[in-house]
């Protein structure tokens, strides 16, 4: 049953929402650790220390958090791996362009392709950035992740990759929080206006979020 779901379109893009939901509620909640930084170092550095010590003594140091580690990379993978099967499936069912006009799509469900590739890169950059500290500018320091942050939003290039990631995260997040609704059969002609309204608040609310991080540290604020 498992199989006869997974190659049909319609439990890929089950597959595809539920990951998509997983991914945004660990967004919302590393939105809100992250601008714990703008109560100082100790404070954050007191969180980043936290999240390896939840659970216990019940759970061993990390293993909670490397749970979740577990979860969103085997959510990150399905989701990719779904949507680039369900793009290849729209592609060979339509080979050729519609004769007639379509209407115009909006820019976020335009942009959800390329906005996929961009967040995959980078998700790969900021773990090999403040994860492992094998790209880190300014010399990795194991246990202070408050002066790792600073030092990645001290140069230009982090800035600009930080920043441009969290617009396309906020264009997917618009568009793939909607789509998600549909697929689970949560929209209706009733609901579909509030949806749109949660959809542009979560998406203007996860991208300002993350964004303050950076902005901070380039204006002062954060030191």
């Amino acid at each position: 049953m498992a199989r006869t779901v997974w190659h049909s379109t319609v439990g890929k893009k089950t597959v595809m929402a539920v990951s998509g939901l997983i991914m945004l509620l660990y967004l919302v909640v590393h939105m809100i650790g992250n601008l714990k930084i703008y109560f100082g170092a100790g404070e954050f550095n007191h969180y980043a220390h936290w999240l390896r010590t939840v659970g216990e003594p019940f759970m061993h140091y990390e293993w909670t958090l490397w749970t979740v580690r577990v979860v969103l990379v085997v959510a990150v993978l399905a989701h990719a791996v779904s949507a680039y099967q369900l793009s290849r499936r729209d592609l060979r069912a339509r080979p050729s362009r519609y004769v007639h006009s379509r209407p115009r799509a909006s820019y976020a469900t335009r942009t959800m392709r390329w906005g996929g590739v961009i967040l995959g890169l980078f998700i790969v950059w900021h773990i090999l950035d403040l994860t492992t500290g094998t790209v880190h500018s300014g010399g990795f320091q194991e246990g202070h992740p408050y002066q790792n942050v600073v030092d990645t939003f001290s140069t230009w290039y982090g800035n600009v990759i930080y920043i441009v990631a969290m617009l396309a995260l906020g264009l997917h997040v618009r568009h793939g929080f909607w789509s998600a609704a549909q697929t689970l059969g949560v929209g209706s002609r009733t609901r579909d206006r509030a949806l749109k309204i949660v959809a542009d608040v979560l998406a203007l609310l996860l991208t300002a979020g993350f964004i303050a991080v950076p902005v901070g540290v380039m204006t002062g604020v954060v030191s």
